[in-house]
């Protein structure tokens, strides 16, 4: 085989990163049905400053739309997505927005990836504190 020609890995990779690369557009745009879609039922989301995951597709959805939520948006610009068939990361720009307010951060998204959805996502950035702060209100 030619050091060019695609290998199965090389597809379940491309897989991989059209997956979170799809779930991080829809997330940005608000469209909250495709970015569901792309989620497995058993999800664990793990967000930057709260020491629990979020566990389940059913209880994130609740999250992003309970009443505090619905103050602010988030929205990301995509650097690069690296992945395997099992895993991604993301290094994104990430922009929160509440009101009036708004904090950009940088930050890194993992995500493990099962049967084509995402299964669990831990991200982590380059000033919990701020985030804290900005989620907080101060």
């Amino acid at each position: 085989m030619s050091h060019h020609e695609s290998t199965p890995t090389n597809r379940a990779s491309d897989a991989s990163v059209a997956l979170v690369k799809k779930a991080i557009a829809a997330l940005s745009d608000g469209d909250l049905d495709t970015w569901g879609a792309s989620l497995a039922d058993d999800l664990e989301w793990h967000e930057i400053g709260r020491a629990e995951p979020i566990r389940g597709k059913d209880a994130l959805a609740e999250r992003f739309s309970a009443p505090d939520a619905q103050s602010w948006s988030i929205s990301g610009e995509t650097h690069d997505v690296l992945a395997n068939n099992d895993h991604a990361i993301a290094l994104l720009t990430a922009t929160a927005t509440n009101g009036d307010r708004s904090l950009t951060y940088k930050v890194a998204e993992i995500y493990h990836i099962r049967d084509g959805k995402i299964a669990a996502r831990w991200a982590f950035s380059d000033d919990t504190e701020a985030i804290n702060r900005f989620f907080s209100g101060s």
